[in-house]
């Protein structure tokens, strides 16, 4: 390709740049390609207006993309290049969706940076809507109610009491169980939330 063809691509990628600082992560997650199939990826850098991802099976160019990533919760886009293990898309967002996403990757940066223990103890709180929905492991949907919650765990109020160790979701949460409560269990979330949005995430 002529280097003249080549310039306007070129200039919107290093727009985007400009624009969106990009972030090295390490984030687990999910996307559905355009004919509804889905498999697990991992997102290794991202900015508010776009995301590399890790991915078995790659989109083609201009295809559109629903991703589902850990503490970042639904993304949208399309694919705009491919890449050695997986490929790169936009994210089409609001502008107050990419603010939120800004301030949740500066957090991330901050927190790899400064070292910050995933086992932390931090305040506990009462969610204002303590109301939320639990899969078990057997995909069993469950109703409770969050007794309080930080930004490494949370207590569960049911008469459900899974066995120590085991993987379930709150919300868009992933935990484990750690210990039976008298009126439920506590867990201990996988990865460390954002205090900003984790009693949104847990109550999804």
């Amino acid at each position: 390709m002529a280097l003249a063809e080549r310039l306007p691509s070129l200039r919107t990628l290093n727009a985007e740049r400009r624009r969106f600082q990009r972030v090295r992560v390490n984030l687990a997650g999910r996307y559905m390609l355009a004919d509804r199939r889905e498999f697990p990826c991992q997102v290794v850098d991202m900015s508010p207006g776009g995301m590399a991802l890790v991915a078995p099976v790659p989109g083609e160019q201009g295809e559109r993309i629903i991703a589902y990533v850990d503490h970042l919760g639904r993304l949208e886009g399309r694919v705009v290049r491919g890449l050695p293990n997986g490929f790169a898309m936009t994210i089409s967002a609001t502008s107050r969706k990419r603010d939120k996403l800004a301030a949740q990757l500066t957090w991330l940066a901050n927190r790899h940076i400064l070292g910050l223990p995933e086992d932390r103890r931090f305040g506990r709180i009462v969610p204002r809507n303590p109301i939320a929905q639990v899969i078990m492991p057997n995909g069993v949907n469950l109703t409770c109610r969050i007794i309080d919650v930080s930004q490494s765990g949370a207590g569960i109020a049911t008469d459900q009491r899974p066995p120590i160790g085991t993987l379930v979701t709150i919300g868009k949460v992933q935990g484990r169980v750690v210990r039976h409560l008298e009126e439920g269990f506590a867990i201990e979330f996988t990865r460390l939330q954002h205090p900003d949005f984790v009693e949104e995430y847990i109550s999804s």
